[in-house]
């Protein structure tokens, strides 16, 4: 009797434990086949979560009564690296009593419901990224000319580590901080041109400012704090009309940015190599300083207002949301040089409002927001299953969201 009710103890022990690990697990896609999608919703001043079959694409909600609400209007969405926590700029509104403005945070559970944790207040947060490790959250405070910097703490905690001042160029006006990336030090396993290759230690960040048409580079130090780079004739290097997007392929190699403007270098993408190496043409340092790709801007197609950019897992294609005609631009990338080619077709639509893209890790389907207040597509996620041989985008039916969505995170 006493050696089985040891065997009973132990068996409950092993159950207990089992519980606690489950309880303790973030969704992670590798246990279950399924990814996670993202969505803050404006309307609804809620986050919104979905698992996405990743055999088939078939998307299903999983908070389905008003996600958890955010504490401001809701903006851009990243996750972090591991899929444990979602981090949100939210901006003060008067139609939500007690709001504020800055980054609210969320935990993600193992069955990919959101949890809010706390909000750091800011005055003006327009855009957010984070590296590849998860330890810097970076931000751009808009007209503010600034850049904060956020070491990422047990439990999503951020604390201050640095605020960076956007120079003024000679002769220009004071700079607004549009759009941000930064440069990775962890490669994709597989397929891509750098998969066999020892990623950087070190991370450099680059910022747009939308005002001076220029595009700014950090060096990030061990404690997220940032120097600018100083280029050969100004503080940074031309971009087109009112840049306000800007992405860094996966290898390294090269930086683009969306030139949002009119005129003869708006409705754009800039195109930039980066000097990682001294072994590269033109390069002096290594610097992580950027060149300018030959025949760069690059046109885009239909040429209204592009915005959002990403470029595929795999280092191979671009993509980039024109946001006020609800279109998404495919290109080739050209690995050699940087160089830009439209994909046949050269577009595909989206929805009304298209604000915002992710692409999964795995290169296997991206999503775009669209936020739109009428017509096909509008308030809804578009969705596409991505040939990575081709680049070709294959669209899937539009899913539902909450009122307004206005970004987008995968995981």
């Amino acid at each position: 009797m006493r050696t089985r009710l040891t065997w009973i103890v132990a068996i409950l022990a092993l159950v207990l434990i089992g519980v606690l690990i489950a309880c303790s697990t973030k969704y992670s896609s590798s246990s279950n086949s399924n990814g996670l999608v993202v969505v803050p919703s404006q309307g609804s001043a809620a986050m919104e979560s979905f698992s996405v079959d990743l055999a088939n694409g078939h998307v299903s909600e999983i908070n389905n009564v008003n996600g958890p609400p955010t504490p401001g209007l809701p903006t851009s969405v990243i996750l972090d690296p591991a899929g444990a926590f979602a981090y949100v700029i939210v901006q003060q509104n008067v139609a939500l009593p007690g709001s504020v403005t800055g980054i609210a945070t969320f935990s993600i559970a193992s069955n990919g419901k959101l949890s809010y944790i706390a909000t750091t207040t800011l005055t003006n947060p327009v855009a957010i990224t984070m590296d590849s490790a998860g330890k810097f959250l970076f931000v751009a405070n808009g007209i503010e000319g600034t850049v904060s910097v956020f070491s990422i703490g047990s439990k999503a905690k951020l604390t201050p580590a640095g605020t960076a001042t956007l120079p003024i160029p000679s002769g220009g006006q004071n700079p607004s901080a549009s759009a941000l990336a930064v440069t990775p030090t962890v490669y994709p396993q597989l397929f891509a041109p750098c998969s066999a290759s020892t990623p950087p230690t070190s991370e450099n960040l680059y910022v747009t400012d939308s005002v001076n048409y220029l595009l700014l580079n950090y060096s990030i130090s061990s404690t997220g704090s940032l120097t600018l780079v100083p280029t050969q004739s100004t503080v940074g290097v031309p971009t087109g009309t009112a840049p306000d997007g800007v992405t860094v392929d996966p290898c390294n190699r090269f930086v683009y940015v969306a030139n949002g403007g009119p005129g003869n270098s708006g409705n754009s993408v800039s195109a930039y190599t980066i000097c990682r190496t001294v072994s590269l043409p033109n390069c002096r340092n290594a610097d992580y300083s950027l060149l300018p790709v030959n025949a760069s801007p690059f046109a885009v197609s239909p040429g209204n207002a592009p915005g959002p950019l990403a470029v595929d897992a795999y280092g191979n294609f671009l993509y980039v949301v024109d946001t006020a005609s609800g279109i998404i631009s495919s290109f080739k990338i050209t690995p050699t040089t940087g160089s830009l080619t439209p994909l046949n077709p050269p577009n595909v639509s989206a929805g009304p409002g298209a604000n915002s893209i992710a692409i999964r890790s795995d290169d296997s389907w991206m999503f775009v927001a669209n936020s739109g207040s009428q017509g096909v597509g509008s308030q809804t996620l578009s969705e596409y299953g991505i040939t990575p041989a081709t680049g070709e985008l294959t669209p899937q039916p539009p899913i539902s969201t909450f009122n307004y969505p206005s970004g987008v995170a995968v995981h």
